[in-house]
């Protein structure tokens, strides 16, 4: 209780600094935040911040709907938003021209604000029937409805975001799968058990709803905002399944509020998650200064990560603690959250013996040298081999650049001895000395770098310059002037200093032993820390990958690849383009895993090869002419004439890795999805993406993986396990696309999350 209001109390510091920090964008927001003006600008990021904690006082937000969310400024920043998102992005004058021609900002504020707004008028419904009778209904939003949600959004990411635990992820900017993955990767020390908390598959009911509804007002007192929540519920616009694989996936049937109120519902176990560690922490204090010796010290922590719904666990202590942190965790998902907690499930795992499952990749704990593991013999001999080419090519360059200052001095004298043949003396409107004597002393650096480096060449100059000391004789050092004798003892001093052999091969020697030191201390190092350290291997679920592979129908039984006979209908460029969204998906999900050179080769082998049978048996020829034709890098014409790759060269799939921090959505989306081009003779409808402009449309008809094979996603035998599908209400839909939009669908960088929901059409 003291950690919670210590945090409460620190909370509300930061937001008043917030919010005195802010007040300069006021002034320059100031013109933006008239509600009555007929014209404005969309707010940026800063002003939208200033504005919403203007509405902070005595710990609460107040009336966020009224003096935020319907202003028409941020209802034009949310449909900004939503415009970048469907790649329909454009001036700040133009976005204001292309929402006013569908409705108008201020007159949407203005019903928003009075309470008028009719959340019921701007559903459209979708209805798919089944062959066993049962009719699921899919209830989406039409464009005007998902600004109000964006704007919605916009706001509660303010008042929540810097709220939110440090290990919760997903919905938020900056913290998406990868960041989470690589904070397992390098922030837990010595996992030892570990537990994934399992939900009963089912959607929010009514007193989810009230206890969400709470949540959020203990924070904001708005009763405006309480009630479109749960209007949006009540419509079935709003859907949350938790124990489901649907969420963060860019679905059509998510809500953009879906991924907050996740984060907004479990925030209070995030906290209790939060407390547990930090008292862990207090019983167990680091000691490094006191591991000395053979004494190795390992503190037990607990670690969390929370991705939507999706809760792991993990501890480096006892498997009793273990189950206690369970039991006490899922007594407040049941308890307070009034959840529903698989305990089958929900099971405690080894992290060394036994793989987890999380973020649709598997977790395991292994010694260090499993991911860094030591060079074979194969490997040492290629790397010498390596070097001594290196050496080779380095020797090369040092000739060639001897050569060359040979070439260069003689001409430079040649040309300084013409000159001085002509004239009684050499004349230059530029002093050169200074860079002269720069070049020889850096040349001159570089000989004795290379000299002093071969004992070879020391040795050779050494017998040379001793050769015949006919000087160190007594009867001859007698007849000669005390002067010379000195200056030639002085000289061999310096010669035996620094040439003489021995000295020489004492150096070198020393050089190896300290090397060789080098790599026994750094051997001994990973051998302990073999012995006493565990890291997290993060790796791709290759089963699952290559069940998907030959679901979707790019392998057959045999595992070799094949063509898929629903693409024939497309385009050239579509086809490849839907064969390049796929892989690049795949590349870009799993490019943090330990087993990636794995979907490397399913990428580059398995579908490249299937995309060109595709191609071949859609053209009626064989493999060897569609190669001929398209190249193993899939090249095809634009309308224009040019040729363009969208297909990952095999070379750029053998460079990829680990990449920066994002939130790249799973490959279900565009996997699942296909849209078939239609001959038919409707009248020229808009383009469906959200605010565009463009009416050289074409109507795409949608099929889905699911409907098309008769499969059900419940079914796990037959369904690769935790792969989502988008909502069968769509399969067989039809929706108008612009060229730029269609090509983005199957690129995937648009999904159907993106769209007017009032677009679909039901053409039979």
């Amino acid at each position: 209780m003291v950690l919670q209001l210590r945090g409460h109390s620190l909370y509300n510091r930061g937001i008043s600094f917030l919010v005195s920090s802010s007040l300069r964008h006021l002034s320059t927001a100031s013109p933006l935040l008239n509600s009555d003006q007929t014209s404005a600008e969309p707010l940026v990021k800063s002003e939208l911040e200033a504005l919403v904690l203007k509405q902070y006082s005595h710990g609460k937000f107040y009336s966020l709907v009224k003096n935020a969310v319907a202003l028409p400024s941020v209802l034009l920043a949310a449909c900004q938003n939503l415009s970048l998102a469907a790649n329909s992005g454009g001036s700040s004058t133009e976005l204001a021209d292309r929402v006013s021609r569908r409705f108008s900002v201020e007159e949407m504020g203005r019903e928003i604000r009075e309470g008028r707004f009719d959340i019921r008028s701007c559903c459209v419904e979708l209805a798919s029937s089944r062959e066993n009778g049962r009719c699921e209904s899919l209830v989406l939003p039409n464009l005007k409805l998902k600004v109000l949600i964006e704007a919605i959004r916009m706001v509660l990411e303010i008042v929540y975001d810097d709220r939110f635990a440090t290990f919760s992820y997903g919905g938020r900017v900056g913290m998406g799968r990868h960041t989470a993955i690589r904070y397992l990767k390098n922030s837990v020390e010595n996992p030892r058990w570990w537990f994934r908390v399992s939900f009963a598959r089912e959607m929010f009911n009514e007193r989810n709803v009230d206890r969400l509804c709470g949540f959020v007002g203990e924070k904001i007192n708005d009763g405006l905002l309480i009630e479109m929540i749960k209007k949006l519920f009540e419509f079935g616009i709003l859907r949350i399944e938790l124990g489901g694989c649907n969420s963060g996936r860019g679905f059509p049937q998510e809500c953009g509020l879906a991924s907050i109120l996740i984060n907004v519902y479990f925030d209070g176990v995030d906290k209790e998650i939060q407390d547990m560690r930090l008292k862990m922490k207090m019983k167990n204090p680091r000691e490094e200064e006191e591991s000395t010796g053979n004494v190795f010290y390992k503190p037990i922590n607990i670690y969390a990560v929370r991705y939507l719904d999706e809760i792991l666990l993990i501890t480096s202590g006892s498997k009793m603690l273990t189950m206690d942190l369970k039991k006490r965790i899922v007594d407040i998902l049941e308890q307070r959250l009034d959840l529903k907690v698989d305990r089958v499930n929900t099971a405690i795992h080894s992290a060394v013996s036994e793989k987890i499952n999380f973020l649709g990749m598997y977790l395991q704990a292994v010694p260090p040298s499993v991911l860094r593991p030591p060079m074979s013999e194969k490997a040492v001999r290629a790397m010498k081999k390596y070097q001594r080419q290196k050496e080779v090519r380095s020797m090369e360059l040092r000739n060639a650049r001897e050569r060359n200052r040979k070439v260069l001095g003689l001409k430079v004298f040649t040309h300084v001895l013409k000159k001085l043949k002509q004239s009684n003396g050499l004349k230059s409107e530029y002093e050169i000395e200074n860079q002269v004597r720069d070049v020889f002393q850096r040349w001159g650096e570089e000989v004795m770098q290379e000299f002093m480096g071969s004992l070879e060449e020391r040795w050779k100059w050494h017998s040379l310059l001793t050769r015949g000391d006919f000087l160190s004789l007594r009867h001859i050092r007698e007849k000669l002037p005390q002067d010379l004798i000195d200056a030639y003892d002085e000289f061999q001093e310096q010669v035996d200093k620094h040439l003489a052999p021995a000295q020489a091969k004492k150096e070198l020697e020393d050089e190896e032993k300290r090397v060789e030191e080098e790599d026994e201390q750094r051997y001994a190092e990973r051998t302990v820390d073999d012995l006493t350290k565990l890291c997290i291997k993060v790796s791709a679920p290759e089963e699952l990958v290559r069940k998907a592979v030959k679901l979707v129908g790019f392998t057959n039984n045999m595992g070799r690849p094949r063509p898929i006979s629903h693409l024939l209908a497309l385009e050239d460029s579509d086809i490849i383009k839907w064969y390049a969204g796929v892989g690049r998906k795949w590349l870009d999900f799993f490019c943090c895993c330990q087993n990636y050179k794995s979907v490397k080769i399913i990428v580059s082998y398995h579908m490249r090869f299937s995309c060109i049978l595709t191609l071949a048996e859609k053209h009626r020829s064989t493999k060897r002419e569609a190669i001929r034709h398209y190249t193993k890098d899939l090249k095809v014409s634009d309308h224009d004439g040019s040729e363009e790759m969208h297909f990952p060269l095999e070379r750029e799939v053998k460079m990829m890795g680990d990449k920066n921090l994002s939130d790249p959505r799973p490959v279900d989306g565009t996997l699942s999805l296909l849209l078939i081009r239609l001959a038919s003779d409707e009248p020229l409808h808009s383009c469906a993406a959200s605010f565009c402009e463009r009416s050289d449309t074409i109507m795409y008809r949608v099929h889905l993986l699911q409907d098309r094979l008769h499969i059900s996603p419940l079914d796990e035998e037959k369904w690769v396990r935790g792969m989502g599908t988008i909502h069968s209400a769509l399969n067989r839909k039809c929706l108008p696309l612009c060229s730029t939009h269609i090509s983005d669908v199957y690129l995937g960088k648009m999904t159907l999350q993106d769209v007017d929901g009032s677009s679909f059409v039901d053409l039979r």
